[in-house]
């Protein structure tokens, strides 16, 4: 493997090769290791001091944080995910596992505590495929602060296609260069907001493609001199989301996939659901973590502010597509939609995952699938089916985290503390702010 990933290397002649984590805080962190020691950081892998997990996303470490200047694991590369960065001037990357220096796994690595859960889920006969879609928006900075978008229109009109065809033509081609399977790009709904989306794929392969499409999409828009942002809220009455679909697998059984074409579901499949349901206010914590992300979950703007399920309900939290009655044992799906990209994919998934699973286990119903815009529904009408507003804030969220066995369980006790030390100092910042202050920070970071 070594040999092969230096030919790459040689062949294009790189110079730095970038090995990357995704931290607590939902940002993309690492260092670059010259070629001429690719072979001992391959093997061994390079330091990262441990108060990494302990920075937030506002771009500060947590004072009196369990991780601070004492400490470090070792970045480990993992050569699945090696790759030549096509958009990057001599430069390579890959994905790293975070292991202490005994060489067992750090307990406060997502990476590694997601890749744990889901081969548990693998012995277990369900095997899940994941696809994440990736919404950004594509702007010029102004001299006055403002903002003018890319794209003049949005609302899938061929006049904002024309506009940033060539931008979005080298993203893709970038993208394809390192075996993503893109299927398609459409501009969103507001000016400037654009959707790539791209294949599913296996276990944590789709996180790890879902990381490298953040830093190419933004390092080709750089190149470009073009400021793109995956900010939930970046501008008034502007959002942007990372929906997850998934569904499990026994070989190659699709076990959401239901026996009879009058249902959208199986059996297990809205258990599934249930379960997400069951956890959904704490799952928040982990798929849409920043303050800004709350100001993303709005009624009526088809980004969902109600904890509920719909088929075909773009206005529910779990929304499971319209299917093709032949295409169901192959394409049935759910799709999770509160969840952006200041999260840390792998622990959003990981949080989906254990509840889930908690729901399967102890067979949680759903209910029937909410078939309107839960906003249009009278209050008592939501109050008689269970459809609850979704938590409006980051605090709120947190506090039900730190309450929720089934998902601390599933992170582990120094994950989940890290975690929650991050979140909350990102909350009380925020209490000290101006409600400007979550545009203007998360923007800039994202």
């Amino acid at each position: 493997m070594q040999e092969s990933l230096r030919k790459q290397c040689t062949d294009a002649n790189v110079e730095f090769v970038r090995l990357l984590c995704v931290t607590n805080d939902g940002m993309i962190r690492g260092q670059a290791v010259n070629i001429d020691h690719l072979d001992s950081a391959l093997e061994s892998g390079i330091p990262l001091p441990k108060m990494t997990q302990s920075f937030n996303a506002i771009g500060y470490r947590v004072k009196d944080a369990q991780f601070d200047a004492v400490g470090e694991v070792q970045l480990i590369p993992d050569p699945t995910t090696f790759r030549v960065l096509p958009h990057e001037d001599r430069t390579a990357a890959v994905l790293c596992d975070l292991v202490e220096h005994s060489g067992k796994p750090w307990d406060a690595d997502a990476r590694s505590t997601t890749k744990q859960l889901v081969s548990e889920f693998e012995c277990e006969g369900l095997a899940p495929t994941i696809a994440a879609e990736q919404e950004f928006h594509l702007y010029a900075e102004q001299a006055n602060g403002d903002h003018e978008p890319y794209d003049p229109r949005g609302e899938y009109a061929t006049a904002s296609m024309r506009a940033s065809r060539a931008l979005i033509l080298k993203m893709v081609d970038a993208l394809k260069a390192q075996g993503i399977d893109v299927r398609k790009h459409h501009p969103e709904y507001t000016a400037g907001k654009n959707e790539i989306v791209v294949g599913h794929g296996d276990g944590i392969a789709p996180l790890d493609d879902a990381v490298f499409c953040r830093e190419t999409i933004a390092g080709v828009a750089e190149q470009e001199g073009v400021a793109a942002t995956f900010s939930p809220y970046p501008f008034d009455g502007a959002t942007n989301g990372c929906h997850f679909h998934l569904s499990l697998w026994d070989n190659d059984k699709n076990i959401f996939a239901p026996s009879d074409n009058s249902a959208a579901l199986s059996q297990r499949g809205r258990h599934f659901v249930g379960g997400v349901l069951e956890h959904m206010p704490a799952l928040l914590a982990l798929t849409s973590p920043t303050v800004n992300s709350f100001a993303r979950l709005q009624p009526t703007k088809s980004v969902c502010a109600y904890n509920c399920w719909g088929v075909g309900n773009r206005e529910a939290a779990v929304r499971v597509p319209e299917i093709r009655p032949e295409n169901r044992t192959k394409a049935t799906r759910i799709e999770f939609r509160p969840a952006d990209n200041t999260a840390n994919p792998y622990l959003a998934v990981l949080g989906l995952l254990a509840a889930g699973r908690d729901g399967i286990k102890r067979e949680l119903d759903p209910g029937p699938p909410v078939n309107s815009d839960p906003e249009t529904l009278d209050a008592s009408t939501r109050d008689e089916r269970g459809i609850e507003r979704l938590p409006r804030s980051l605090g709120e969220a947190i506090a039900v985290l730190a309450a929720d066995d089934v998902l601390t369980d599933a992170l582990g006790e120094t994950l989940t503390k890290s975690y929650l030390e991050i979140k909350r100092s990102q909350w009380h910042a925020f209490l000290d702010h101006a409600d400007s202050w979550h545009r203007e920070v998360y923007r800039a970071r994202f």
